[in-house]
């Protein structure tokens, strides 16, 4: 059974926490799921095996959001998006493989900086605007950053959304959006850190424990989905990365 023999039942208790809250806040607003596990889980697991423990759930619950809509959908939303699904999967599966070669520190400073400046600049007001002209150039760049951001962490969602947002997506193609660009990002993200050895015999059972909380957060988040305005919502999602982001800083300073 790998590190689960190995972790204590209050840590695993606490892992699975975290997943449900992880998969709340993707059920009610569309994304969060892998950057609140890797923040919750790096406080319980050393990084690689918090890393390893996301892989699983992020791939079935993007999947699922990504087909919602059906397949026409979904294979629409990748035409469109192409040049920023390729420029994310080249990036993501060449920086998986310098997870095992970075120390657990750097990750948690590379994790934690993004995620707390791109917190900070949404609960501050800032809104990305990205002119026509440069969308091209700007779609191959900032895939290319949530691409080396997800493979190093597992999180590629908030560049993802701050593209989105600069090239003002309607509300509902971005929902679905997001799920392909995710759910493609996790199947490559499966596949790259079984190659880096990050996802393997000792750490996939844990990941596949952690798919059943998640999948139960993700229900209860989705009926609060219908129940609360998404902005309010989404502010405090913010907040509450903003502070998983500076405990990871934290962690990766001071340790």
């Amino acid at each position: 059974m790998g590190i689960l023999t190995e972790l204590p039942q209050l840590t695993l208790l606490l892992a699975a926490v975290v997943a449900v809250f992880a998969g709340f806040v993707k059920g009610a607003v569309g994304f969060g799921m892998p950057l609140i596990m890797i923040s919750g889980l790096a406080t319980l697991l050393p990084a690689e095996q918090a890393l390893a423990a996301l892989i699983v759930p992020t791939v079935v619950t993007n999947g699922y959001q990504a087909f919602r809509q059906g397949l026409m959908a979904a294979w629409q939303a990748v035409t469109k998006f192409r040049v920023f699904l390729i420029a994310l999967l080249v990036c993501l599966v060449l920086s998986a493989q310098l997870v095992t070669v970075l120390s657990q520190s750097t990750l948690f400073i590379l994790i934690g900086v993004p995620v707390v400046a791109f917190c900070v600049m949404q609960l501050s007001g800032w809104k990305p605007n990205l002119r026509s002209e440069h969308r091209r150039r700007g779609e191959t760049l900032i895939g290319a950053f949530a691409g080396l951001s997800g493979g190093l962490s597992g999180v590629w969602g908030p560049p993802t959304i701050a593209y989105l947002t600069a090239i003002d997506t309607p509300k509902a193609e971005q929902m679905r959006v997001q799920g392909v660009i995710y759910g493609v990002g996790a199947v490559a993200l499966f596949a790259a850190h079984l190659k880096s050895g990050v996802l393997n015999a000792q750490t996939l059972p844990m990941s596949i424990l952690m798919l059943l909380p998640a999948l139960i957060g993700m229900a209860l988040g989705g009926v609060l989905h219908d129940r609360m305005p998404q902005a309010t919502f989404k502010r405090v999602t913010l907040i509450v990365l903003t502070v998983a982001g500076l405990n990871l800083i934290r962690r990766g300073l001071w340790g």
